[in-house]
């Protein structure tokens, strides 16, 4: 039996860090502010721009691996706490930055077991994951116990995410030539 070569990835530079987490941040705080917004009994504004972060998790964890990918998640994090209790109810920040995390690290650890299958399995996986518990903490905490028709849209939302994560495939793959580590 042979071992599997190893992955080499790429040094994630300060640069690349500042932009990950820039784009996590726009991505929290967007969400944040639209899922205040119902389209109908079933559906909010915030299902439409929260997949990006898995995919902004995704081509990380990719190119420069699961640590730097943590180091993202984690800074991402802190961002999203001081730009969610900015901009939104007390409730949808605890719930939003909890979620967050948690959605993020199952992504980036399903991702990474899975980096070695066909290329669209670990995106795809992952992101189901990820969405599925994103939006069990965060509907459950955001608005559990409102009048609000809060597992409706909790229903709409993940399908919604789980949708554009099958559309978000398309980027990714587009970039992945880019974003693939070399195997030594």
């Amino acid at each position: 039996m042979t071992a599997r070569p190893a992955i080499v990835f790429a040094p994630l530079t300060a640069r690349s860090l500042l932009l990950a987490v820039l784009a996590m941040g726009a991505v929290v705080l967007g969400s944040n502010v639209l899922v205040q917004y119902p389209i109908n009994d079933w559906l909010t504004w915030g299902a439409f721009s929260y997949p990006v972060a898995f995919l902004v998790s995704n081509l990380i964890n990719r190119r420069f691996g699961p640590a730097a990918a943590r180091r993202v998640a984690w800074a991402g994090f802190a961002l999203a706490v001081v730009l969610s209790f900015w901009i939104a109810t007390p409730r949808i920040a605890v719930a939003s930055c909890l979620a967050f995390i948690a959605a993020q690290l199952l992504d980036i650890t399903v991702f990474d077991r899975l980096r070695r299958g066909h290329w669209w399995r670990a995106p795809m996986v992952a992101t189901t994951c990820s969405a599925t518990l994103d939006t069990t903490i965060f509907w459950s905490i955001a608005f559990a116990g409102s009048s609000l028709p809060w597992v409706s849209w909790a229903a709409g939302d993940l399908a919604v995410k789980l949708a554009i994560g099958v559309f978000l495939l398309a980027p990714f793959r587009a970039l992945l030539w880019k974003m693939a580590p070399r195997v030594a």
